[in-house]
Order: structure tokens, then sequence, then C-alpha cells
């Protein structure tokens, strides 16, 4: 498996990333949706048991920049960022009652350049 994979615009992603939402959980709030540079996630034209549009994933466009996990105020949603052999867990946020701090462990160019709000 490549680490290069093509963006929509033509361009050669070096990071690939996967996204998991807990749909169950989602509270349909879209602002994932809004923290996603790649428009990975959108929202979805079904509900969820609690009765919400939950948030989707195109896992194709993911780079795993974590943007999505750090904006989510009911951690639901898991970051992923594949290497050459296998998926590391890079975001996980839950249970957040008060202010937090995030750390990415090794961030590339890449992350950063995202990051507009650091």
């Amino acid at each position: 498996m490549s680490t290069n994979t093509p963006t929509p615009t033509g361009k050669t992603r070096k990071i690939k990333g996967k996204t998991v939402i807990d749909i169950e959980k989602c509270k349909g709030c879209e602002l994932c949706t809004t923290a996603c540079n790649e428009n990975a996630i959108h929202m979805s034209e079904g509900i969820n048991n609690m009765g919400y549009r939950y948030a989707v994933v195109v896992n194709d466009l993911c780079t795993g920049c974590t943007n999505c996990a750090i904006v989510c105020p009911d951690g639901v949603i898991k970051v992923y960022r594949e290497d050459r052999k296998k998926k590391n867990l890079v975001a996980t946020i839950s249970n957040v009652q008060s202010s937090m701090k995030v750390n990415i462990d090794n961030p590339s160019k890449e992350d950063l350049s995202k990051m507009d709000y650091l």
C-alpha cells in the first residue's frame, strides 16, 4: 500500500488517515465538517437512534490531521493515521468537562500547516 494518495485536485497526499465516528452518539453539530480542510466529512441523509443527522466520512480524502476529533464536543471521533505497515491511533478525545490541552506526537509540516488555530 502506498502512502502517496492522489487528492481530488490531482495533488499527491503523503499522509493517509482514517476517521471513525460513533454515529449513534453523534449529535449532528457539524463542527467536524467545518474543521475538515479536506472536505472528508459530510452530514448524512439519515438519522441515528437519537434523531440526529450524523457525520459520515469519506476516508479516501482523510489525511488524519485530527481537526475533527479536536473540535468534537461529544468526543465521538477517533482518527487513525496510516504508515506503510499499520494504522496508528493519533486522536481520540472523550468526556471533556473543562478546558483541555491536546498534544500531537511528531506532527508533520502538513499537519501544522492545516492547524490554523494554533
